[in-house]
Parts: C-alpha cells; structure tokens; sequence
C-alpha cells in the first residue's frame, strides 16, 4: 500500500473514531442531564410532601408556599415552621424518596436558624426505604427545645453522580464497547504502520543488497572473460592482476554472504554462544591485522592502547572477532578523510572496557538513538559510497548482550564517534 493511501485511511478512520467519540459523549451527557433533571424533579416533590405529611402528623395546615430549595446539585434545604422529631422526619424521608424511586443513601440534617446550629443530623442507607413503621409521638429527648419557630431541614445526597452513573447501564456498556473498538483502532494503526515501516526497511535491504552483489559479480564477469583470452597466457603480469581482483572481490562477497548469515541467525534466534577464555587484546591484534589491507588502501592508521592488566574473559572467539571487525569496519567506511582509529582498554573490578574511537563523519542524537536497530544506515546523502546492509551494529549490540555486556556509543556530527564495549569476566 502506497503512503499516501496510508496516511488517507488514518486520515479517514481517525475522523470517523474522533467522530463516534465525540457523537457518544454528547448523548451519554445528555442521557446524564435527563436523569439528574428526573432526580432533581422526583426530590422536589418528594420533599414537598415530606412537609405535608410533617404538618398532617403534627395536625397543622400545610403551607402553601414553595418551602423546598436546592443549593446545589445534590443539596436540598425545607423550611418548615414547626416542631420536627428526627425520626418522624426520617421516616417520611425514606417513605417519600422510596416512592419516588430515590433510592440513594443520603444525609440529612435539622437546623436553628436562631442558634445558627445543626442540632441534629444523620446519615440514612436506602436498602429498605419503607419497612419502617412511623413513630406516633414526638421523641423530645432526641431533640430540643427551640427558641423559635425559624429553623429547616436539610437533605445532601454524596453519591449522587456516581448513583446515577452507575444507573445508565447500556450507556456504560456503549461506551465500553466504544473504548474497545478504540483500542482495536490504535492498535491496527500501530500495526499497519509497523508493516510499512518494516516493508520499507526491507525493501531498502534488498535494493542495499543488490547494489552490493551486483558490483563484485560484474568485476568478476569481466576479470574472467579478460582470463579466458588465449593471449593473456602470455601476459603473466596481466594475468596476475586479473586473478588478484577476481580472489578480491570473491572475499568480499564472502564477507557480504557472511553478514547475511548472521542476520538469519539471529533472525530464528538461534545464536550460539560457545564460551571459552580468550584475550581480548588477543582478538584486537588480529583484527587489525586482518583489517589492516582496508587500512592501507585509505592510508589509516590505528593505534592501540592496552592498558588493561587482565584480558582473559570467558567469550565466544568467532563472535567476539566479528564485534571488534564490525566496529572497525564501520570506522574506517564511515570517515571522509583519512582515518584515524584509537583503541583503548581499560580494568573494572567486573570486567574490561574497549573504547573505540575515530575522527568520522560523527552521527546526530536522532540517529545515535537507531544505530542498534536492525537494517539502520547512518544517511550519507543521495551517494550510495558506504558499503553495507545495515546489519553490523545490530550484530555487535545483539552478540555483546549475549555475553551480559554493554555497549553505547558517543558522538558528535563532524566529530566522530566513541563506542565504548563492556564485557563482564564472568
């Protein structure tokens, strides 16, 4: 799938989920002000014939103005110019909000407005609203005796959000559905995304590969039609030049088929690592030694500094060659001007450190970050002058992690770069 058509159905889809999101959060709002409207309403009345029901005991007219006020969304206060019993008035309460399908717990309270006191209050579980027989007489040791007439009730529900929440069941279950399928979106968008980056890495793999096949084989296509002449048999020195670059370039498709290799190793995960004891400074000699024509072709120069007294770990030889050749390899590809290599070692109590540093093209913080990631090539512009697969740093951070190491790296664009190797003794 071509980007553009990628970037279209994101486009598209996180329209359509931005839509549906939006569209679902208008209605459970709106689904939520109906219900607390109708709670609003229902308490209201409720409350109201609290008061008819408080005069009607007490055998006094019911007033006829409006005595209920609500001061907030789940606060209620009654003025009621008469004597109340707290559990008279608790017994209407949970008779008149349980008829009115109120059935939330709340508090309530009694207030003196002469006093400016709460003198008596408590909290009330709506489990059975009516199985409550109400009391006859007034309880005045519970209560007592005002200075006025002037005091009210008041009535706070605390879980009322929650409570009416938790009433609007196949809106919590739209909405769950609706996370889900959000998930599911993201998810697919990662994935989808994933592939293509991956499509895209491989891709550029295979076209890597191609270029790098394709030079050497065409050098060795030509080099043995030059051999196949009858002449060249008597032109030695011809002749060994020609076969000299054909043994060249056949090495270097060996190394290249090599890395290839590693990459399906590690693909299936089956890296064997074979410890045994083996000097690092040992393997850093060798390296450089067989390094040493790439070397001599770019008029480099290496210096190596041992200044770790202990260099015998237990490691795999052949992966441990191929880290130090990989890091080299690239210092000596990876620099614009004649290179300049410097390796030091170094004791810790738990293991020797190999800095590697070189006076390369340097790598920017955004690109330091990928350089471990497989396929990843440091961007050299439009010019394909830096040979590789994108497999090498890989392999070393992979092989270095086998043998419980570390590795990182330090660099600067411009000012080349430090990697620095930890290997452990045990």
């Amino acid at each position: 799938m071509k980007r553009n058509a990628i970037r279209l159905v994101i486009l598209l889809g996180a329209i359509s989920i931005i839509g549906i999101v939006v569209t679902q959060v208008f209605w459970v709002k709106r689904a939520f002000d109906l219900r607390e409207t109708e709670f609003n309403h229902n308490v209201n009345i409720a409350l109201k014939n609290v008061v008819e029901s408080l005069c009607q005991h007490n055998g006094i007219d019911a007033p006829t103005a409006n005595v209920v006020e609500q001061m907030s969304s789940n606060y209620f206060i009654v003025m009621v110019n008469n004597m109340i019993s707290p559990e008279v008035l608790q017994y209407f309460l949970k008779a008149e909000l349980g008829k009115r399908t109120v059935n939330f717990n709340f508090e309530y309270g009694i207030y003196d407005c002469s006093d400016q006191k709460m003198v008596f209050g408590d909290y009330v579980a709506m489990k059975n609203p009516s199985n409550t027989t109400p009391p006859l007489e007034l309880n005045k040791s519970k209560f007592p005796q005002l200075k006025t007439d002037n005091y009210y009730f008041g009535v706070y529900f605390p879980d009322k959000e929650s409570q009416l929440i938790s009433n609007m069941g196949i809106w919590s279950f739209s909405s769950l559905v609706l996370l889900v399928v959000v998930i599911f979106f993201a998810y697919a968008m990662f994935v989808i995304l994933k592939q293509k980056r991956l499509s895209e890495v491989q891709r550029d793999f295979i076209n890597n590969m191609t270029h790098e096949f394709r030079t050497p084989i065409s050098t060795i296509a030509v080099s043995a039609e030059v051999l196949q002449q009858p002449e060249i048999a008597n032109q030695p020195e011809r002749f060994k030049n020609y076969a000299g670059i054909i043994q060249t370039e056949n090495n270097r498709l060996k190394k290249q088929v090599e890395r290839v290799l590693q990459m399906a190793v590690l693909d299936k995960d089956k890296i064997e690592i074979k410890k045994e004891e083996v000097d690092i400074h040992e393997i850093l000699k060798n390296v450089i030694q067989s390094i040493d024509l790439s070397l001599t072709e770019s008029k480099g120069q290496i210096k190596c500094l041992t200044n770790a007294a202990h260099s015998i770990i237990k490691a795999d030889k052949l992966h441990m060659t191929n880290v130090f050749y990989n890091l080299i390899d690239n210092a000596i590809k990876y620099c614009k001007s004649i290179p300049q290599i410097d390796i030091v070692t170094r004791n810790f109590k738990a293991g020797i450190e190999i800095v590697l540093k070189d006076n390369g093209m340097g790598i920017n913080d955004q690109e330091r970050k990928k350089i471990f990631n497989r396929f990843y090539r440091v961007s050299t512009g439009n010019l394909h002058d830096v040979k590789g697969f994108g497999l090498g740093l890989n392999y070393v951070k992979t092989i270095i992690l086998a043998h419980h190491g570390q590795v990182s790296v330090e660099s600067q664009p411009g000012k080349g770069s430090s990697f620095k190797v930890f290997l452990p003794f045990e």
